[in-house]
């Protein structure tokens, strides 16, 4: 795992989406995995940026990481809404090879594994964008998933449906149920990157990058990953012991070796 401290959100975007433009460059059939919340939006706005520039998304793949159970279709907090106005909608992706879980399916069972199956027949994800609960949640993994775990239904707990509250008009309207790709399944994205800023982050991060592993909280199974990075603010960062070794670390580390 490797954690970058940087200023500032545009600074992340900018790191972030230098790691996706070159993977485009090398393999313009790239298969990327989107997260919504505000924690990749500085990437998005960059990205979008440089697609007006020449960045060319149009023989990528996307998968979105979850979606929640029952809102209607087209409800502006969809996840599937959400990626489309925030990314996709902003960049030349053409619409069908953007995908996302069915949280309409009448079979939620047989749409969790049509969904894995689209992610395996696509040949997996090649960068995965991530954002990390307050209570260490990846995707909607909330504590005690399992780290075998599979593209399934959970149910929020409550903290997560608090801290979601903010995108509707009250509390009551937010879902208690999600469709969310396992663990399992982020763990064989080949690159992951985890984006934290705040500093109410600070002890999500302290514990998933230095504490044990532990489904308590889950973000920690990203220890055991190949290639995973973590890019955070300072505020996000600062509960960290080591920080100032990661910061040694990143000033110091040879250029070929990329992000």
């Amino acid at each position: 795992m490797e954690v970058v401290i940087l200023g500032g959100r545009r600074q992340i975007g900018k790191l972030a989406a230098d790691a996706i433009e070159e993977l485009l460059r090398r393999k313009p059939d790239a298969v990327l995995g989107l997260a919504t919340g505000s924690s990749p939006l500085p990437v998005y706005d960059e990205l979008a940026e440089r697609n007006s520039r020449g960045l060319d998304f149009s023989r990528a793949t996307a998968f979105t990481l979850d979606e929640y159970v029952g809102l209607p279709a087209g409800h502006p907090e969809s996840y599937r809404e959400v990626i489309r106005r925030e990314f996709t909608d902003r960049v030349n992706i053409a619409p069908e090879k953007v995908h996302g879980p069915d949280g309409s399916a009448g079979d939620i069972p047989a749409a969790c594994q049509a969904y894995e199956d689209a992610i395996a027949a696509a040949g997996g994800v090649d960068l995965q964008l991530l954002g990390v609960g307050t209570d260490g949640h990846i995707a909607f993994n909330e504590p005690g998933s399992s780290f075998a775990s599979r593209t399934r239904i959970k149910s929020l707990i409550e903290q997560t449906r608090r801290d979601n509250a903010r995108f509707f008009k009250s509390l009551a309207e937010v879902p208690h149920h999600v469709l969310t790709q396992g663990l399992g399944t982020l763990m064989e994205a080949r690159h992951v990157i985890l984006i934290a800023t705040g500093a109410q982050k600070a002890q999500a991060v302290r514990e998933f990058v230095e504490g044990p592993v532990s489904a308590i909280c889950p973000a920690s199974i990203l220890q055991f990953h190949p290639h995973a990075t973590v890019l955070l603010d300072e505020a996000a960062a600062s509960a960290l012991k080591l920080a100032d070794f990661y910061r040694h670390t990143y000033d110091n580390k040879p250029a070929w070796q990329g992000l």
